[in-house]
């Protein structure tokens, strides 16, 4: 009943956001946003939390609280974009859609295998992995978190299915899915400033120890794909993608210590592409081991 009333909703949200001019509908989604906000006092203690490493530790006051409305605003303003895309024509999705980074995409489409698109939970990737299937006819297979109750999962699937991509949930059959997706060529896109489950790695983020999931580089070195930081900033009514330089990818010793080398390479790419826009870093939940206790 639970999964029911919630794909429920979301079918609702989509209606809606589809209904509403682009700009009054960006107000609306921004101001419910933040309302929302102010109503989880659990999640908005953890937003300041990551706040203070991402923007500044001395952020407090006024200041602070606006930011954490910020938070909340652009995560609404990520749903609203989203719930829109699939009605999109490809004028409207290249109208705002802009990125920089075009050599290092074009190295890494290059390889004799597909490459790895490494990427934070940071403004809204969905609009690029859309405009990488339909305007430049890319394969693209996502990695995603499980969901639960089932049926909240199978929206989101069928949601992002709709988009161009293919959807694989994160758990046992996930690696042998995505290598032979890298084999074919396919575009691989992993969301990985989170570790939440399977192997992890050990990884200095923001000044503190904490656990980054081991699967891009490990996938990196084991078939040789291509592995890019990258990120998409909301930005106006629209984003814009950043694309930085590939990741090295080489062994050098000991599989083990090769994937935390590369892991922490990605860990501190994040760092850079996260303080761009801190507010647009859509983590609401506990991620380093200090925020648990």
């Amino acid at each position: 009943m639970k999964g029911f009333l919630v794909v429920t909703g979301y079918r609702l949200l989509t209606f809606i956001a589809r209904l509403l001019p682009q700009g009054f509908g960006t107000s609306v989604f921004r101001f419910f946003g933040k309302i929302a906000g102010r109503f989880n006092n659990e999640r908005r203690e953890m937003v300041e939390r990551h706040l203070r490493r991402t923007k500044s530790a001395e952020l407090s006051g006024q200041d602070m609280q606006n930011s954490i409305d910020e938070v909340f605003a652009s995560y609404a303003t990520y749903w609203f974009q989203s719930f829109r895309l699939p009605g999109m024509t490809s004028e409207q999705i290249l109208k705002d859609f802009a990125y920089e980074g075009e050599p290092y995409l074009a190295e890494a489409l290059s390889a004799e295998v597909g490459p790895i698109m490494a990427l934070p939970h940071l403004g809204g990737w969905e609009w690029s992995a859309f405009w990488i299937t339909k305007i430049r006819g890319i394969p693209l297979t996502a990695v995603v978190e499980p969901l639960d109750p089932p049926e909240i999962f199978e929206w989101f699937k069928k949601f992002r299915s709709s988009l161009g991509m293919k959807v694989v949930p994160l758990g046992a059959s996930a690696g042998s899915e995505v290598i032979n997706a890298l084999k074919s060529k396919e575009m691989v896109v992993l969301l990985c400033d989170r570790h939440v489950g399977g192997a992890g790695v050990e990884v200095e983020f923001f000044g503190e120890k904490t656990l980054l999931p081991a699967g891009p580089a490990t996938l990196a070195l084991r078939t040789g794909a291509p592995l890019c930081p990258a990120a998409v900033y909301i930005q106006g009514n629209g984003v814009y993608g950043v694309l930085r330089p590939l990741i090295k990818v080489e062994r050098q010793g000991r599989l083990r210590d090769d994937v935390q080398r590369i892991t922490q390479e990605l860990a501190y790419e994040f760092e850079d592409l996260i303080r761009k826009a801190p507010e647009q870093w859509h983590l609401l939940q506990p991620n380093w081991p200090s925020d648990t206790m």
